[in-house]
């Protein structure tokens, strides 16, 4: 039992240790690199321009949960486009304007939005 050759062994066994964290750390980077370019490959492009009609999702729908009820709301149309993603919306009445994040909204492709909260009779079969 040599102590110098112990302590020689121990600073081998270290810098062995060192460099598998450091191949760890790489290789971690990698990762990621990688599953940020496949992430950004998979993003949808969405350009807007004034006059278009889009739907707006309701984050803060929580008076009545249900599975059923649609968070989209709208459809808007859009005044103006402002810079760093903000919309200015204006509903179907004129009368309220309001800005939005523009990852909040979805193009709007026409057809009947159905508002009515009223029930629906199930018959007997």
């Amino acid at each position: 039992m040599d102590p110098s050759a112990a302590g020689e062994q121990r600073l081998l066994q270290l810098n062995e240790m060192e460099e598998f964290r450091k191949d760890a750390y790489k290789n971690a980077r990698i990762c990621k690199e990688k599953t940020k370019i496949w992430h950004d490959r998979h993003l949808k492009d969405r350009k807007f321009s004034p006059g278009q009609f889009v739907l707006l999702f309701n984050s803060r729908l929580r008076l009545f949960p249900g599975k059923l009820k649609s968070r989209w709301s709208g459809p808007f149309q859009i005044t103006q486009v402002l810079p760093f993603g903000v919309l200015e919306l204006v509903g179907t009445d004129d009368s309220n304007r309001f800005k939005v994040n523009a990852s909040r909204v979805k193009a709007y492709m026409g057809g009947v939005v159905h508002r009515d909260p009223g029930t629906l009779a199930m018959e007997d079969a």
